[in-house]
This record gives C-alpha cells, structure tokens and sequence, in this order.
C-alpha cells in the first residue's frame, strides 16, 4: 500500500506515466471533524464506488439504490 501525505487542494494522479493514459486523479476538497472529503476525476468508462459498494457488486452482481445523502453522491 502506497500511503501518501495530502493537505486540502492537493491532488495525486493515478496513471499519466510512459505512455500510459491518466486513469484517475484524486483531490483532497475538505478536513474537518476527522474526515475527508475527497473529489475523484477520471474517465467516464472508468467506474468508482466505495469499497463497501465495489464489495457488494462483486459478491451480489448489482449495487443497491443510491444513498439519500445529496452530500455524499455515489458514482456507479
């Protein structure tokens, strides 16, 4: 596991190096009350969910419905 330091604004890309295409860029929008909040930016043919939602689609085939938080949205 790679574990890297951010403050708020700061980014890392995953991908974009010898030849291979920027698959993801991951920005640290918020700290505050011991979270984080985070912006993901990718392709729109590259899926990100959280991992308890990545788990679920790989044990039961489908996600469930979206979570009522407007704060937080899930991106299928």
């Amino acid at each position: 596991m790679l574990v890297l330091s951010r403050k708020p604004l700061e980014a890392v890309i995953v991908g974009g190096h010898d030849g291979i295409e920027r698959l993801l860029k991951v920005t640290v929008l918020e700290v505050k009350h011991g979270s984080v909040r985070l912006g993901f930016e990718a392709p729109d043919d590259v899926p990100i969910q959280r991992s308890e939602i990545w788990e679920r689609i790989q044990s039961d085939g489908l996600p469930d419905k979206p979570s009522e938080d407007l704060d937080a949205p899930i991106v299928w």
